[in-house]
């Protein structure tokens, strides 16, 4: 069945309506990365709250200013308010901290600094999500921005982008996050940005090994890969599977 951009983000619209609505909620709150994900989250959330319910947060960490930049098209073109809380300064004094545990090597610390980056942007989201809440009088959520394909491969921070209150796009491959980009006129150079990180100096598809429309391909029929790519996937899949749930004891009543 062809992909209905129009009427996919109608049902979203509704969806973040209702839920609004039943639990008699505020506003929202979402890092704005300067990609498509959250410039297309952003679009829905103005969509379905009005603007001036929707603010957006940019969070460089030794970070490119291009991102800056291209996050600030998207908040121009939708019209919600946008901070930018710097956080090198938070990370700097923590590896400072670290520095009294011991001296490790680039190597060591490479992927724990990979991942503080986006615990230190989660922690800040929320922080400012309680705090607006307290201003305003009524609840802010913090909005997750991830999409089916980086979720179905377990590419994602523990207690950073897989921590949110309300997800729009999660059950979303790539390619029609991209349709309801173009439908909501989410600016080019935010929508058809080649995705990474903004932390490692690589896109997600090299540190993946994947591209994402094989990712959605396989989703769809496992078959519709050669072995290769499909034994790759099936590989971040099982290697991330401590992700997707935590285990949790249940005493004998």
């Amino acid at each position: 069945m062809k992909f209905d951009a129009k009427k996919e983000t109608e049902r979203i619209v509704k969806f973040v309506r209702n839920y609004y609505e039943t639990n008699n909620l505020k506003g929202a709150i979402l890092g704005i990365s300067g990609g498509k994900d959250s410039g297309v989250v952003a679009g829905l959330l103005t969509k379905a709250l009005g603007k001036e319910n929707v603010i957006g947060v940019t969070m460089p960490c030794h970070s490119h200013e291009d991102d800056k930049i291209d996050a600030k098209l998207v908040s121009d073109y939708y019209g919600f308010e946008l901070i930018n809380f710097d956080l090198t300064g938070v990370y700097d004094s923590f590896k400072n901290e670290l520095n009294n545990l011991g001296n490790f090597s680039d190597i060591e610390t490479k992927n724990s600094d990979i991942n503080l980056k986006p615990r230190l942007r989660m922690a800040t989201l929320y922080y400012l999500a309680a705090l607006y809440s307290a201003l305003k009088g009524k609840t802010y959520l913090v909005v997750g921005t991830s999409n089916k394909c980086e979720i179905y491969v377990g590419y994602f921070t523990k207690g950073a982008d897989s921590a949110h209150d309300i997800a729009l796009i999660a059950d979303l491959t790539v390619d029609e996050v991209i349709a309801i980009g173009k439908y909501l006129k989410v600016p080019e150079k935010v929508l058809y940005k080649t995705p990474d990180d903004g932390l490692s100096g690589m896109s997600d598809e090299e540190k993946l090994g994947v591209k994402y429309k094989d990712i959605a391909s396989y989703m769809e029929n496992p078959n519709s890969v050669n072995d290769d790519i499909a034994k790759k996937i099936r590989t971040l899949r099982d290697n991330s599977s401590h992700k997707f749930k935590i285990p949790t004891y249940i005493k004998n009543n």
